[in-house]
């Protein structure tokens, strides 16, 4: 049995969360120089050139590329043979999560409660997802995602009626509602299947992928290319100035569900797709 001391996760998510919204990742990077040679509309090129420009400098001067440094998502794949030592865990991602953003000047947006409204002056809490694994080792990745785009996201509880083509409809009202507020080109993560939390944390979860990776099952990657196709038709555009790149990439993760239910859930990500990990 290993032993990871908590502090050293505190320490981890410190640095990722400062690292996420300073520099870009790679896929994120690669997806925008896609982008750039398939946007046709001037304005569209004009912006994604912007972008990169926007991405170039938060890296070298070491400060956010948006203003908005989100809310903090912890995702933990802890092995089952890993054993946590010194404090509680959920403690740890937090204190982490405060650390960064006080030490890195980050924006903090979090509140003590919905209704009242009290800014936490910390960034706390993060939205914290564990999973347990084969292994003895703490993969932690982390998201910063902003408000604007998760706003925009949508889960609808479709009759199974609706069919394939049901769902392809829902999601691609949904990015087409969310348009310039979302802050496109988006990575759209979809989630079918589950039921009503559990869809929600697929779509949430399909976001974790590289951008631009494809469904692992021949069928569901055929869909997300479809869906692909079908949002870049709405013509919203880089920053919904108009253009031919209104989405980055589609992602889709799916699992079983009831026979009464078609649960589909649509999480929007913006172009500043804020994600760094670490495995302890």
């Amino acid at each position: 049995m290993r032993e990871l001391h908590v502090d050293q996760v505190a320490d981890a998510v410190a640095r990722l969360v400062q690292e996420a919204n300073f520099k870009l990742s790679d896929d994120v990077v690669r997806a925008l120089s896609q982008a750039k040679s398939l946007e046709e509309a001037p304005v569209g090129q004009t912006v994604l050139m912007q972008l990169v420009d926007n991405y170039t400098i938060a890296e070298s001067e070491r400060v956010p590329m948006c203003q908005d440094t989100g809310v903090a998502l912890v995702f933990l794949e802890i092995g089952q043979d890993l054993h946590l030592v010194g404090g509680d865990l959920t403690e740890a991602v937090n204190r982490g999560v405060a650390k960064g953003y006080t030490e890195g000047y980050l924006r903090k947006s979090m509140l003590n409660d919905p209704i009242e409204r009290i800014n936490t002056r910390d960034n706390t809490p993060a939205m914290i997802y564990i999973d347990i694994v084969p292994g003895d080792k703490l993969k932690i990745k982390v998201d910063t995602k902003g408000g604007g785009s998760e706003n925009m996201s949508q889960l609808k509880m479709l009759p199974p009626s609706a069919g394939w083509e049901g769902a392809k409809q829902f999601i691609v009202e949904t990015v087409a509602a969310a348009g310039p507020n979302a802050c496109p080109p988006m990575i759209v993560g979809v989630g079918i299947g589950g039921n009503f939390d559990k869809c929600a944390l697929l779509a949430k979860k399909a976001l974790l992928r590289d951008v631009g990776t494809p469904n692992p099952n021949p069928a569901w990657a055929a869909r997300e290319q479809e869906l692909l196709e079908e949002i870049n038709k709405l013509g919203v555009g880089p920053m919904g100035l108009g253009g031919t790149v209104t989405a980055l990439a589609v992602h889709i993760e799916v699992m079983g569900c009831h026979i009464t239910a078609l649960p589909v859930a649509v999480n929007i990500e913006c172009h500043s797709h804020r994600h760094k990990e670490v495995t302890l």
